[in-house]
């Protein structure tokens, strides 16, 4: 090997380690010197990320206030207040989805007995259906407020990859492009336009699979709050209709 081959060499390393010193791979390198559409689409998916985190922790704060408080109501209910009282009582308090239902199941009932209690099955059974429809428009009224954010959730989940794979495919063919335009396939050259590429699929990555399992676990904790708040309303139907049972065996006494 002659002194020329050992300067061309010594020339081609000196470039290469130029090139890459040239490149920062760091995730702030990789964004500052992605292509104008990457970094469109890098910055949609950390403010979608952004976005999501903010609907975890909201969400998972609301469901924690939310069975904790129903806890405490229902103690109360079955603790054999008259639940007249208990109305009067929490209505004047901070106002959850159980509190509500209960509140409209209440107050229907002192608007259907306002003229005493009706003596006939057929309006006790209205009675009664007015109760519940009440407590479930209620219900659904308030699941609907609860479930605010999901949406989001399950758009980013299903979204966010196949957005950030569209700014790897741009990424990619801007790559190309360069290489052909500059004739060099070398790694150094190749190598900085492809993880720029790449790390916008990464980004991806980090916005849809919290906004998955977030989403899946949110919508069990909302499902078993839905049926909470259905067996509450069973529970508080029973208790009507055994009520409306013992005034009729009162009125069948006395006559």
């Amino acid at each position: 090997m002659n002194d020329t081959d050992l300067t061309s060499r010594a020339v081609d390393a000196a470039e290469m380690a130029g090139s890459v010193a040239a490149h920062d791979l760091s995730m702030i390198g990789l964004f500052m010197q992605a292509d104008l559409v990457v970094k469109a689409v890098m910055l949609v998916l950390i403010f979608a990320s952004v976005w999501s985190w903010a609907i975890i922790f909201e969400k998972r704060r609301t469901l924690k206030t939310l069975n904790s408080r129903a806890n405490k109501f229902e103690d109360s209910f079955w603790s054999g207040e008259p639940l007249d009282k208990l109305y009067q009582r929490v209505k004047k308090g901070k106002q959850d989805p159980l509190i509500k239902t209960f509140a409209a199941g209440m107050e229907e009932w002192q608007n259907g007995v306002a003229g005493g209690l009706p003596s006939t099955e057929t309006v006790q059974a209205s009675l009664k259906q007015r109760v519940e429809r009440a407590m479930a428009v209620t219900i659904n009224r308030e699941m609907v407020t609860l479930e605010r954010g999901m949406t989001f959730l399950a758009s980013i989940g299903s979204t966010a990859t196949f957005i950030g794979l569209f700014g790897t495919v741009w990424g990619i063919m801007n790559s190309f492009s360069a290489i052909a335009h500059s004739q060099n396939t070398s790694l150094v050259v190749v190598a900085p336009g492809i993880a720029e590429a790449l790390f916008a699929t990464a980004v991806g990555l980090v916005a849809a699979i919290p906004a998955v399992l977030a989403y899946n676990i949110f919508t069990t904790g909302l499902a078993r709050y839905a049926d909470r708040l259905d067996a509450f309303t069973s529970d508080f139907s029973a208790i009507l209709s055994r009520h409306l049972d013992a005034q009729d065996i009162r009125s069948k006494k006395v006559a």
